[in-house]
């Protein structure tokens, strides 16, 4: 079954958050999430951002990449953590959707790690 609305994109990114959590490469940049409360809320933001980027709803009106900028001031990442997390969410969507908007949510989370790495890149010249 395809990614169809707000439910599935909510078992998405908890599947996914859960797998960066436990990953011992990933998880030091999740830190402030894990209290169930703050998880929670971050997961509502999480579905309101890709809720914007499959469906065009609007729900997302804040700048996606100012806490990822914030965040690598003090935890930098590396292209590798960008594989990890690429590898991590185009497994969550594998495992639970298929079809035409599983294949755009992979397609745009590969656009959002590129266009988050050159970002990343030029902050650090």
């Amino acid at each position: 079954m395809d990614i169809i609305g707000r439910d599935d994109i909510y078992k998405l990114v908890k599947l996914f958050y859960e797998k960066l959590m436990r990953d011992d490469e990933m998880k030091h940049f999740f830190e402030e999430f894990t209290e169930p409360i703050n998880l929670e809320k971050h997961l509502i933001v999480l579905v309101n951002f890709w809720d914007n980027i499959l469906f065009y709803t609007g729900s997302y009106k804040k700048n996606a990449m100012k806490p990822h900028l914030d965040l690598q001031a003090h935890k930098p990442f590396k292209k590798r953590h960008f594989e990890v997390w690429l590898s991590h969410f185009n497994a969550s969507v594998d495992e639970l959707f298929i079809g035409e908007m599983a294949h755009t949510a992979k397609t745009r989370a590969l656009s959002i790690a590129t266009v988050m790495q050159i970002k990343i890149s030029e902050m650090n010249k």
